[in-house]
């Protein structure tokens, strides 16, 4: 008992909010009672950060007036911090205090170790995601079937063991990531100095993998198409993956074509999907392309 209440006291668990409702961030809280939390809502929440603080202790709760994306919101709770450990979460992914100790064990116990991940499942207790290759290097989508703890090059964001001073040696996050990318961007600077990320298969976790939220089903298209486009641009400039931006140019040309061919049918959601992805082209050449003249 006296070795959990230490581990509780090590470690904060942060969680960046847009827009959930109550219901799923309170089934992630249930299970953190014993942990300090820090909360960095995006959506500005008045009224869900009042809820949420009448029911749990919330250390910080920071309500941000404009969305400032998942790297910029998980920098900010990093900042804010005081203890040894954190465990970023996100507010779709629920694990229980024993998995948590488990990540704290593992990340003693391995010599080289800067980071840690359960291994996940879904609502249907299936095995899930977490984590395998960067990008650039494989499919990372194929799910990893674990029979013990596994050294992997990347893990998703939805949950990361880190200590507080290494993440902070290596910048933490990268800004410039708005919504996806940036947990491949920290694992590749990770491998960079030849430290490990591992999986730990005794640590479970469930992530439901929530969808966006946004009720305008138009503007919901335009967030997700824009920002994955604009994200994956950015990372693969990062590790100068060429092959995969020519492909992208390649694609950009028939995108022109393919939106007024949808335009002309009223397919009004596949025209708002190809125009995201034209327009984050467009706004990734300008932003990080000027030098070039």
């Amino acid at each position: 008992m006296n070795k959990e209440i230490s581990t509780n006291n090590e470690i904060t668990v942060l969680i960046v909010l847009y827009k959930e409702t109550y219901d799923l961030i309170s089934k992630t809280l249930e299970t953190l009672k014993l942990y300090k939390k820090i909360i960095i809502d995006n959506g500005c929440d008045e009224g869900l950060k009042k809820k949420i603080e009448a029911s749990y202790k919330i250390e910080s709760y920071i309500l941000n007036e404009i969305n400032l994306g998942f790297s910029a919101g998980y920098n900010q709770a990093i900042k804010l911090c005081k203890t040894e450990f954190c465990l970023i979460l996100g507010p779709d992914c629920i694990i229980e205090k024993e998995a948590i100790i488990k990540l704290h064990e593992a990340y003693l116990k391995y010599d080289n170790c800067f980071m840690v991940a359960p291994t996940s499942y879904n609502k249907s207790d299936e095995l899930t995601y977490t984590g395998g290759p960067l990008p650039e290097n494989s499919n990372k989508d194929i799910i990893l079937n674990l029979s013990g703890d596994t050294c992997v090059e990347s893990v998703l964001g939805a949950c990361m063991f880190v200590k507080m001073t290494d993440i902070k040696k290596i910048g933490m996050f990268d800004e410039n990531f708005f919504l996806y990318y940036s947990d491949d961007d920290l694992c590749r600077k990770i491998g960079k100095i030849n430290k490990s990320i591992i999986q730990i298969y005794a640590a479970k976790s469930k992530h439901t993998h929530g969808l966006l939220v946004e009720t305008n089903k138009y503007l919901k298209v335009f967030i997700r198409e824009y920002n994955l486009m604009h994200d994956a641009l950015y990372y693969y400039e990062k590790v100068n993956d060429q092959k995969y931006l020519n492909l992208i140019k390649k694609k950009i040309r028939s995108y022109l074509y393919k939106l007024i061919l949808k335009l002309l049918f009223f397919q009004l959601d596949e025209a708002i999907k190809i125009f995201s992805r034209l327009f984050a082209y467009y706004k990734f050449r300008l932003r990080f392309k000027r030098r070039d003249g």
